[in-house]
């Protein structure tokens, strides 16, 4: 059994990492006039692809096309959903653009739930969604909110395609191998919209930081806390990502929300811990489950 005090630590971990995560976005929006959305885009991805290459050192042989199918078609979701998720960046605040994208995984968790129960967290985040544009829709950049609901699609697509290549590749391989495609998607994205500010150390080097905040770092954090946690108790830690960007956006952004469209994270972040327990619950009693309760929510932007 495991103990109190390592599951508390293990809590504290993952509470590190979305910390890590938000951080990170923040740093890239800072980036943002110099290099735009996309070039932040690209440099994160770029990063991290190295670093995983390094780390997994995947093997490029023995793997049949369908497989490679998936590395593509993963790479793609990972170009897209952050992408996306930096363009709404560059109009919303980070809490709000955060709570939007957290509607794709959990609708998929809502989806993936059994029960007249689903329906009520449904209706919570709709609520949610209600109060964050009570809170002023002129404060809401409309462009901005369907990046940001783009990203959220392209969360649930994650999900999916992860599981896919995870099936089909061991270890960090098919990450390795996405974080690649993605790399090179974006790279082209990236080069036209940030252009000569690419060649500065100063701003590579703050892109670098991105990567590791708001991934290596985080993932490596997730995979300890792992070990020590069991998977429904890690997708209610993850849940709290709309609080955690709210509060790095208000501490190191200066993004401030009215007490509406703090009600609405609010009434989002339970909805996503309903929806994580009665998923969890589902696939504790199902044959063949769908995505955890762990994939549902894991690996949040930021």
């Amino acid at each position: 059994m495991i103990a109190r005090g390592g599951q508390g630590s293990a809590a504290s971990l993952v509470l590190v990492g979305l910390a890590c995560q938000e951080v990170g976005a923040s740093f890239a929006v800072m980036l943002f006039p110099q290099t735009g959305p996309l070039g932040i885009v690209m440099l994160r991805l770029l990063f991290s692809a190295v670093l995983l290459l390094l780390i997994a050192r995947p093997r490029l042989r023995g793997h049949h096309a369908a497989a490679w199918r998936s590395v593509v078609g993963f790479g793609v979701v990972l170009a897209s959903m952050n992408g996306l998720f930096y363009l709404a960046l560059e109009r919303l605040p980070l809490g709000v653009t955060v709570t939007i994208e957290v509607l794709g995984p959990l609708t998929l968790s809502i989806l993936t739930s059994a029960g007249l129960a689903r329906w009520l967290w449904a209706g919570l985040a709709l609520a949610g969604v209600v109060a964050l544009g009570a809170g002023g829709w002129d404060r809401l950049d409309a462009l901005g909110v369907v990046f940001a609901l783009g990203a959220a699609v392209s969360w649930a697509l994650y999900i999916l395609a992860s599981a896919r290549v995870g099936r089909e590749f061991p270890r960090l391989d098919g990450l390795a191998l996405a974080m690649t495609v993605g790399a090179v998607i974006a790279l082209p994205f990236g080069v036209w919209q940030a252009g000569s500010a690419l060649l500065r150390i100063d701003l590579l080097a703050v892109g670098a930081a991105v990567a590791l905040l708001s991934s290596t770092i985080p993932y490596a954090l997730e995979l300890i806390a792992l070990r020590r946690l069991p998977a429904s108790a890690f997708a209610i830690l993850m849940s709290l990502g709309p609080a955690t960007a709210s509060i790095a956006g208000f501490l190191l952004l200066g993004q401030h929300l009215s007490w509406l469209e703090l009600v609405g994270i609010g009434l989002v972040i339970a909805a996503s811990i309903g929806a994580v327990r009665a998923a969890t619950r589902r696939a504790a009693g199902a044959r063949h489950p769908g995505p955890g309760a762990a994939a549902a929510l894991g690996e949040p932007l930021g």
